[in-house]
């Protein structure tokens, strides 16, 4: 009770009197601050980001920063512009230009990402697009380089961990996307992609190796859309974060899932959803940190 009665009172009345105090003493207003004192990555730009929160109940400064945090990229440098004139920092500040201007890239960016993933997810395998039918072979080549796959419609989809003959009815559920990170990660981890496929086949501890990619290419999306990736993203690059990113953080994904699964030793596969469960807790854990990087290490 007393803690939300102080909570009342602090941000009706007590935090903009500490505001008003601090400019004084600083010369400087709450936004520079932050932008001066917080570290690169993550701590800043979700601070900045959480600036513009319920900013329709705030004077007009505060709606200035909660339109620049729902801006399109190439309305960026505008938006820095019209913050500091209406915070009425100088110009010449460019250690707060550069970094208010990082952090509104890095959330612009972050939208964007979503969009092109999400996009990327609703176009639906085509068995008569040569596209998606030439990644397909390629994603077979890398990892069955001394096996030529002997039909389109095969058995043999099976040795890489697909249910059945054609491989096309297992990416209904992340379209294209699930293909398309299974090749990224055969192409750009091709001597790690191998092993695990190997060690997939393990007589008691196997499990299917492409299936199990693709949930992992759903795992990796819901921690995109409900936001969670932030931390990560925005500690990875400076900038926007692109599709390369995420396809990284799936690799990271790909490889630890195989290291928790042999470490767990799950009595069957029937297990698999309790110890996918158990896996997709223990990355949600780690993405709380706000100094998260999750990357394949060498």
């Amino acid at each position: 009770m007393l803690g939300r009665v102080w909570g009342f009172l602090y941000s009706k009345y007590f935090r903009f009197w500490l505001k008003w105090i601090l400019r004084l003493l600083t010369g400087k207003c709450e936004l520079q601050r932050l932008l001066g004192g917080a570290e690169a990555g993550a701590r800043r730009t979700l601070r900045v980001g959480n600036g513009g929160a319920g900013a329709a109940r705030e004077p007009r400064g505060r709606r200035v920063l909660r339109n620049a945090v729902h801006v399109e990229e190439a309305e960026v440098e505008k938006c820095v512009r019209d913050v500091m004139k209406e915070k009425k920092i100088e110009q010449k500040d460019t250690g707060f230009k550069t970094n208010l201007h990082m952090s509104l890239l890095q959330i612009s960016g972050y939208k964007k990402l979503y969009l092109n993933v999400e996009n990327l997810r609703k176009v639906p395998y085509d068995s008569e697009n040569e596209e998606h039918e030439e990644q397909l072979i390629e994603l077979w080549n890398l990892l069955m380089p001394h096996e030529d796959l002997k039909a389109r419609i095969s058995k043999q989809w099976c040795d890489i961990g697909f249910q059945g003959d054609d491989p096309k009815t297992d990416f209904r559920g992340m379209g294209l996307l699930g293909l398309v990170n299974l090749v990224y990660f055969s192409k750009h981890y091709t001597y790690e992609a191998r092993k695990i496929l190997s060690r997939s086949n393990h007589p008691k501890l196997g499990y299917s190796y492409a299936i199990v990619g693709i949930n992992l290419t759903e795992m990796a999306y819901s921690l995109l859309k409900n936001g969670a990736l932030k931390a990560h993203l925005y500690n990875v690059v400076c900038g926007l974060p692109e599709m390369e990113h995420f396809h990284q953080f799936y690799c990271y994904l790909v490889y630890e899932f195989d290291k928790f699964w042999f470490e767990e030793e799950p009595e069957s596969i029937m297990h698999f959803n309790q110890y996918r469960e158990k896996f997709h807790e223990k990355i949600k854990g780690l993405l709380l940190d706000y100094s998260v990087v999750l990357t394949i290490q060498d």
